[in-house]
């Protein structure tokens, strides 16, 4: 009897509904984003679930809890957020970088301005935001440490590390929503106020850069 080329099908139908539930599982988090952009009251269950067109039981399925739920869209987040900043280079003249610099870091502000909000908001609660909130600011001054490099480095401590703390908080997310929110500035006019003021923070650039 010749034996069949076709594979057994149980391996590719668990392979399938894996695949599915992947894919439930992001169109669950992508949901919770999206409802956190236009309202800033933590999404419920039920709103979730109604955004990605799934049923409350399919959310608990894949997260145990709406905080699980939360880490992960922090976690996804962080992830696109640093994807974006690692695309940008970190050479060119000072302009050019403060330039680059300045644009990211509104598009991000822009972006994830609710997720930071609602994190901060909650973080009290566990030690798993707070600790998600420490390795963000790390990496916002890790950032900073590469794009301005050639000027930091003239500068002994503690000096160097003020003026990185002062960039960072220049360009904290809720400097950017009081740029927006209450004083009206455009994203132009916001990139303009920081790019002046970290121009203004950093030193001057060595001859050699």
């Amino acid at each position: 009897m010749a034996l069949s080329s076709t594979p057994p099908p149980g391996p590719a139908r668990v392979d399938g509904r894996r695949l599915r539930s992947v894919r439930t599982r992001q169109l669950v988090i992508e949901a919770y984003l999206a409802l956190l952009r236009e309202n800033p009251a933590i999404p419920t269950a039920a709103q979730v679930a109604e955004r990605a067109g799934y049923s409350v039981r399919s959310i608990f399925e894949r997260f145990p809890d709406l905080h699980a739920l939360r880490i992960a869209a922090t976690d996804y987040a962080f992830t696109l957020a640093n994807n974006q900043s690692a695309a940008t280079g970190f050479e060119g003249n000072r302009q050019t970088r403060i330039k680059l610099h300045v644009e990211m870091r509104a598009q991000i502000c822009a972006q994830w301005l609710p997720l930071w909000r609602a994190l901060n908001a909650n973080q009290g609660e566990s030690q798993e935001l707070e600790m998600r909130i420490r390795v963000i600011r790390g990496a916002v001054v890790n950032r900073i440490e590469h794009f301005y490099r050639p000027e930091l480095s003239t500068l002994k401590e503690p000096e160097r590390r003020h003026t990185v703390l002062a960039i960072e908080f220049l360009i904290d997310f809720e400097s950017w929503a009081r740029m927006q929110e209450f004083f009206g500035l455009s994203i132009e006019e916001g990139c303009t106020v920081w790019s002046r003021a970290i121009d203004r923070l950093l030193p001057p650039t060595p001859s050699d850069s």
